[in-house]
């Protein structure tokens, strides 16, 4: 069966939002965008291909495709990335999107979650879902989330739209692997474990 993989950036305080550019996600007020470069190295960027390596595709929500796709068919052909992103399958959770115009891109029909449980149930390699804060957050309510791929950048926004949210699923997680890199920054994959345990001292 392949894995579903939410890879994300955030903030120390767990915001998630326009990590890439000032004018990439600047919903309610965000004016924030662009945290992510300040606070990151190659290490990070290192991490990051890596998490692509397993991968053969990518579930992405409305948004998420929007500023991919207005951005990487036209990105720096130089960039070992470009490729990569514009070859990968792509499969978009969309209510509102009627057609898709970039390239190995398919518009999920029906109910997301019924559709991401015949995504993994096929053939193929890992999903990854990038940024889509409010995918992964479905996903994660319905138990689809395999694991975990995180940076966490020792900076703190205060505002912005969070990975895990008010109301997220209470989750155990279990560490695969965390390291820091040299700018300070966790990288951290974490697999569902179950329901968390609770004790006192």
């Amino acid at each position: 069966m392949r894995k579903i993989i939410v890879c994300t950036f955030l903030s120390l305080d767990g915001v998630m939002q326009a990590p890439g550019g000032p004018d990439e996600d600047p919903e309610s007020g965000f004016e924030h965008g662009g945290w992510q470069k300040p606070v990151s190295d190659d290490e990070v960027g290192a991490a990051i291909a890596g998490w692509y390596e397993p991968a053969d595709a990518m579930l992405l929500g409305r948004k998420t495709y929007d500023i991919f796709a207005a951005y990487w068919p036209t990105a720096d052909p130089d960039n070992p990335f470009t490729e990569r992103m514009n070859s990968m399958r792509k499969y978009v959770a969309s209510r509102t999107l009627t057609s898709l115009e970039w390239e190995n891109s398919t518009l999920l029909q029906g109910d997301v979650a019924d559709a991401v449980r015949e995504l993994k149930a096929s053939e193929g390699g890992d999903i990854n879902v990038v940024g889509s804060g409010d995918l992964a957050q479905t996903l994660m309510r319905h138990d689809l989330v395999d694991e975990y791929r995180l940076t966490i950048h020792p900076v703190i926004i205060g505002t912005g739209k969070r990975l895990f949210a008010d109301g997220a699923v209470p989750t155990a997680l279990e560490p695969v692997s965390v390291s820091t890199t040299k700018s300070g920054t966790v990288v951290g994959v974490y697999r569902p474990a179950g329901k968390p345990g609770y004790d006192s001292y």
